[in-house]
């Protein structure tokens, strides 16, 4: 996060079992630095630590310091970039086996609060559509049910022989440790069966870029430098454009690029009915299945806004490689060119862009408008 915020000082602080303290670093941070500070909470749910006792720190914090300013971000979720290294380290595990022969019990750390247990099960839902694995099943170390082994009985009544055991941490401790004793002690019981345990997510770029995001999502002002990209007016008339998705995003950005004179293919499964019409309109060229790496063609131009982040990912990769632009809907620091808030007004498009906070840029584009108006 220091590499990634260069002009932003970091510390860390802790809930419980280490020090500094939540309350005593905020303390300090804020008397070498400023009464100003934000809390990035690094919890993957949404428990009790992050609704009441992070909070109940911050309070004390900012009880100890006058004039003290601390915005709470939220917590990490169910980021496209966090399930990305998630998918890593059970690939890591495989070994030789193929996902379509290997289950997944997938770990969480439980909690009171029914919501956070939810989420986890989403999250296992979630891993068991964007792979091919033979089945996923969600799990719980502590608190709430089912637990590691009886997770384990099920997959194993199910007929997993294959099976990798993932807990949902980010880094290793008491959780993991006792990831590791229950299911080595359910294997001991089942030599039929093969059971591999996966890394924890850990320290990685995957996970600063998520608590770099959830940071600048709370700053109330841009950074005073603006945008980090370098804005150009393209020129798409009679070039080849690539949509990926038939969702509301492209429902959004099509009717621009048509304005625009691009060549447009759209590949998608679905369109919304305003898609649909543009397409029996023969505005553009529909191709109703899912985004394959031929699909980039000569496109000197890619949108990604399916709803899938491994499609966005893959059509992002390879727009790379063949050195062209490409904006992706749900990931926009992955891509690499960004879409400003737009309007057209006596004769010009305004154009702003900022630094991932849309509202801001739209609100500036709206003032720009009404003073040309006026």
């Amino acid at each position: 996060m220091r590499d990634r915020l260069p002009d932003a000082p970091v510390s860390v602080g802790f809930v419980e079992l280490a020090e500094p303290s939540i309350t005593e670093a905020l303390a300090e941070a804020m008397g070498e630095h400023g009464p100003r500070a934000v809390v990035v909470p690094l919890m993957l749910g949404t428990g009790g630590h992050v609704r009441s006792d992070i909070p109940g720190f911050i309070d004390a914090a900012r009880s100890a310091v006058p004039g003290a300013h601390v915005d709470y971000a939220a917590h990490l979720g169910p980021h496209p970039r966090l399930l990305d290294a998630v998918e890593a380290r059970l690939h890591a595990a495989l070994g030789g086996w193929a996902e379509p022969e290997t289950t997944v019990v997938f770990v969480g750390r439980g909690a009171l609060v029914p919501e956070a247990n939810a989420d986890h099960v989403h999250l296992a839902r979630l891993l068991l559509e964007r792979g091919e694995w033979a089945d996923v099943e969600p799990a719980f170390i502590q608190v709430t049910r089912p637990s590691l082994p009886t997770a384990l009985d099920r997959a194993y009544a199910a007929g997993a022989r294959r099976i990798v055991v993932m807990g949902h941490w980010l880094f290793p401790g008491m959780l993991s440790t006792w990831t590791w004793k229950q299911a080595d002690g359910w294997a001991a019981a089942h030599a039929d069966a093969e059971v591999r345990v996966a890394d924890v997510i850990g320290p990685c770029a995957e996970l600063a870029d998520v608590v770099v995001e959830r940071y600048l999502e709370v700053l109330p002002e841009a950074p005073p430098h603006g945008s980090p990209t370098y804005l150009a007016g393209l020129w798409l008339r009679n070039r080849d454009v690539l949509v990926l998705g038939g969702g509301r995003v492209a429902e959004r950005r099509v009717p621009r690029l048509l304005e625009a004179g691009a060549r447009l293919r759209l590949v998608s499964p679905t369109l919304t009915p305003a898609l649909r019409a543009l397409a029996e309109e023969g505005r553009f060229e529909w191709i109703p299945r899912a985004f394959l790496d031929s699909d980039l063609g000569d496109a000197w131009y890619v949108l990604a806004a399916t709803n899938d982040p491994t499609a966005n990912r893959a059509a992002s990769d390879i727009a790379e490689s063949h050195h062209r632009f490409c904006v992706r809907a749900d990931d926009a620091r992955a891509g690499t060119a960004w879409t400003p808030a737009t309007a057209d007004a006596h004769g010009l498009t305004v154009a702003v862009i900022g630094n991932r906070d849309p509202r801001l840029s739209r609100a500036v584009r709206d003032a720009v408008v009404g003073l040309l108006g006026s």
